[in-house]
């Protein structure tokens, strides 16, 4: 009967436990870098760039942002503004604006993810860029009594079976810096019936988890806790579906607004679904990127999938760039080749497809 109760009390913990996981509270996170290596996909290793696409000096094109928003009109966003620091929010994609060049915020967003359990596994100041290792929230993991009762003794031997990963975007602005941050997921999974063997699969992406750190972020730059929440509880403006198509003979995606937001969301999904950016330049509306071509061999469903899951001799990174061109209100995203002309490829069919999915 005591062990009866018992397994029913720790079932009780433990459901409580996996509740409400992104309260102030259930964030905890655990660099992986001391915890068994995840291997990292060939795709999602970041390459070394290259020096025809530099460019002396800042955030990348920002010389020539203003000029790419002149040409574009006005799109309404939810904004909530304290001091020199604001969320701005459109459907499910929100980002900071912050009214400080990026030279004086990046110390400060370094500091952050460190002091938040991450390492950084890349930082390019000229890109404005910086991505965490993949690290486990161990807030996830349920406080048991023997858990509680040994503590740190036995605390390597808990696992949640998910690491999260992060990516941080500064962007200059006429007045200051857009920051965005994106999220990536992978969850251990067993691969034999007997549970002897097991896999990392990519997991959806959580905006959730993307809106607290931005929240973090916002407390971080001198905003209130209570001032942060609120932001955060603003209204938002409804997102606009994406849409593959055929111009031209060519696969594009196609969206129902202007080129504000249309280049932040195409950003946001270029992080958030691993593709390695080298480069842009928001005033032409092109992302440089390298991908990968899935395995075509490989019975994992969807694309995620086979861009994480690829062996080791797969062929390596190819160069293209994505191009975000609006006219008014509506905006085309296109694969281009390395050399800027049309891309019509199967490749760009699933670029597209891949960027398209992430925008619905």
């Amino acid at each position: 009967m005591k062990t009866c109760t018992r397994l029913v009390l720790l079932a009780l913990v433990a459901s409580l436990a996996a509740c409400s996981v992104l309260e102030s509270d259930k964030i905890e996170y655990k660099s992986a870098g001391k915890a068994p290596t995840l291997e990292v996909p060939p795709d999602l290793t970041q390459l070394s760039r290259e020096n025809r696409y530099a460019i002396p000096g800042g955030a990348v094109s920002a010389n020539a942002f203003e000029a790419g928003r002149a040409n574009a009109p006005t799109i309404p966003t939810a904004v909530a503004s304290l001091g020199d620091v604001r969320m701005e929010r459109a459907g499910q994609e929100r980002w900071i604006v912050v009214n400080r060049p990026p030279e004086q915020l990046w110390d400060t967003v370094r500091d952050f993810w460190l002091e938040n359990g991450f390492l950084l596994t890349m930082e390019q100041r000229n890109l404005g860029i910086m991505e965490t290792d993949w690290a486990e929230n161990r807030a996830k993991i349920p406080q048991d009594i023997i858990r509680s009762s040994l503590g740190k003794l036995i605390d390597s031997a808990y696992s949640t079976g998910e690491l999260d990963r992060f990516r941080t975007r500064m962007e200059r602005s006429p007045n200051g810096t857009e920051i965005y941050i994106s999220h990536r997921g992978m969850v251990e999974v067993y691969t034999t019936q007997r549970k002897e063997l097991t896999n990392w699969q990519p997991r959806p992406v959580d905006p959730e988890l993307e809106t607290e750190f931005l929240r973090r972020l916002m407390v971080k730059l001198g905003v209130t806790q209570e001032q942060s929440k609120a932001a955060v509880a603003s209204a938002p403006p409804s997102a606009r579906a994406a849409q593959v198509a055929t111009v031209g003979g060519q696969p594009v995606v196609q969206i129902s607004e202007g080129f504000d937001r249309a280049w932040r969301r195409v950003g946001l999904a270029l992080d958030r679904t691993g593709f390695t950016v080298e480069d842009r330049d928001r005033s032409a509306g092109i992302y440089f990127v390298r991908y990968v071509t899935p395995d075509p061999d490989r019975k994992e469903p969807g694309f995620f999938s086979k861009i994480f899951n690829r062996s080791r001799d797969a062929e390596k990174p190819a160069k293209y760039r994505v191009q975000v061109k609006s006219q008014g209100e509506s905006t085309t995203v296109s694969v281009l080749n390395e050399a800027g002309g049309p891309e019509t490829s199967a490749n760009a069919q699933r670029i597209v497809q891949v960027i398209a999915d992430d925008l619905k």
